[in-house]
């Protein structure tokens, strides 16, 4: 089996798993509604966001739609990218790494493509697949659906920290997705074995 091949089947691996539970997550549980998972440092907790990392706006609709098509064209990009690396025979540990990216970022923007046409919200409960004429949004202005949390330390800053003193806090705080978690991976086993990956 060629490099391009294990790429693409691995891609599609990524694809199915974290559509299967943005899917499941969206038909079975409201916004804002939470599992315990293992105790209360892993919880399935489910939130939606723009697309944007911590849930920041840009230029509301515009912005959304501009940021979308931005991302389309970063995906075609790094597809480029990793086509090219296969044809010039680079590691396999890079070749993962980018299509993992590749898959985490096809992922999100699924998400935002097409969730806002298929399904309904989730505002009072699970939202409807499929339901004809009752999308939430339109054609690149869906919410990315997110639910991996990890509050594995919850408490508060003690009295010598300067303006946090007594101030609540929770680590790990951001909420986020399976697509979310391959791009890390991919980005961070780059950072890592960069010097072995780029040596032909």
């Amino acid at each position: 089996m060629s490099k391009g091949t294990k790429s693409i089947l691995f891609i599609l691996a990524i694809l199915i798993l974290d559509q299967s539970l943005k899917i499941w997550v969206k038909t079975n549980m409201f916004l804002g509604q939470e599992y315990k998972v293992i105790g209360n440092w892993f919880l399935f907790h489910f939130i939606e966001n723009n697309g944007m990392a911590f849930g920041m706006e840009f230029a509301g609709k515009a912005g959304k739609f501009i940021l979308s098509i931005f991302r389309i064209l970063a995906i075609g990009g790094i597809g480029w990218y990793l086509a090219s690396l296969i044809k010039k025979g680079y590691p396999y540990g890079l070749i993962f790494s980018i299509s993992a990216i590749l898959a985490g970022a096809i992922g999100n923007i699924i998400d935002s493509a097409f969730y806002g046409m298929i399904f309904t919200d989730s505002y009072f409960g699970a939202a409807t697949f499929f339901s004809e004429g009752r999308g939430y949004s339109s054609f690149l202005h869906g919410k990315v659906v997110d639910m991996f949390y990890f509050p594995i330390i919850n408490g508060s800053f003690p009295k010598w920290v300067p303006w946090l003193s007594g101030h609540d806090f929770i680590f790990f705080r951001p909420v986020f997705n399976l697509a979310d978690t391959s791009i890390t991976l991919g980005v961070s086993s780059i950072l890592i074995f960069q010097k072995r990956f780029f040596k032909l």
